[in-house]
């Protein structure tokens, strides 16, 4: 049976609503509403949510309902992850949006999110044959090993465009030495790292990939190149937002993070063995929307 669902996800770089319709194996979109709210920097350089993002946030979730409704979803389910994670007042805004919406929001742990991520982009790559999905966020990366279409091993790290930013002061155009303090914590973090291995076949997930894809094949050619990120890395190195924004056709917003992006999606291809890295359209917020309908996850009526 076909069932209208709302999942919603509070990341690092946007809030973002999906509304889709699904029989429990595939997923229609029918409506889809984001807020770029850059939790991941900002948590990052200060360890906390400031006033203003709060209300930002409860604004969102408010729209998150009224969508919700006007699509007659029969429940939605609202979840945060890392920006919300790491920040040392999350349970005052966790009450703060309950207590204003009526909505509770879930803080996922890191292999959660890894799991949703995974079924969500079994979407349009099942048959791709990968061995290693990446998604880059705002406040982590999430690394997953697959074998068979399965997770096997998941990872995250502290490799969120967001992070990167307040780490190094990488801005566009970039001084040499914040690219280089950039690059120096990239490599430190993936040194650091657990997982290991070499994969022929990759996949990536979530906005800063897609970001990426769409920067890079206005054709829709659903592939990222090792090649092509680097010339990101040059490009947007020593181009300011405006350029980014008139050259790649993306807005100011998904500009900035352009390079972060490829900085670190480059560095996990190169760390892994990956030539070609496949781009999925769908992700964590379609996952959860399948988990939603097999009753796996619990959701609240609009």
């Amino acid at each position: 049976m076909t069932r209208i669902l709302a999942a919603a996800d509070i990341g690092s770089n946007t809030a973002h609503l999906l509304v889709a319709a699904t029989d429990g194996n595939l997923v229609m979109r029918i409506d889809n509403f984001n807020e770029w709210i850059p939790l991941g920097e900002v948590v990052a350089r200060t360890g906390e949510i400031p006033k203003e993002m709060v209300t930002q946030l409860v604004a969102a979730v408010k729209e998150f309902k009224r969508i919700s409704s006007a699509k007659q979803a029969d429940a939605l389910y609202v979840f945060a992850t890392e920006g919300m994670r790491a920040a040392i007042n999350h349970k005052a805004v966790l009450k703060k949006i309950n207590d204003e919406t009526g909505v509770k929001v879930d803080i996922i742990p890191p292999k959660r999110e890894a799991e949703l991520s995974m079924r969500g982009v079994s979407l349009d790559t099942k048959n791709y044959g990968a061995e290693v999905m990446f998604e880059v966020g705002g406040g982590s990366a999430q690394i997953g090993l697959i074998s068979k279409n399965s997770l096997k091993e998941e990872e995250s790290l502290p490799l969120g465009t967001g992070r990167i930013i307040a780490e190094s002061g990488l801005r566009n155009p970039c001084p040499d030495y914040a690219l280089t303090a950039a690059i120096n914590y990239i490599d430190s973090i993936l040194s650091a790292g657990q997982l290991t291995g070499r994969a022929s076949t990759g996949v990536a997930s979530g906005g800063v990939a897609r970001g990426l894809w769409r920067a890079l094949h206005p054709d829709s050619e659903k592939v990222l190149a090792l090649d092509e990120l680097k010339y990101i890395i040059w490009s947007c190195s020593r181009l300011p937002t405006d350029r980014i924004v008139s050259r790649f056709g993306v807005k100011q917003k998904r500009a900035g993070t352009l390079l972060p992006g490829a900085l670190v999606y480059s560095a996990l291809m190169e760390k892994f063995g990956v030539r070609d890295l496949a781009v999925s359209e769908f992700g964590i917020r379609e996952g959860a929307v399948l988990e939603m309908s097999s009753g796996k996850m619990k959701s609240w009526l609009v």
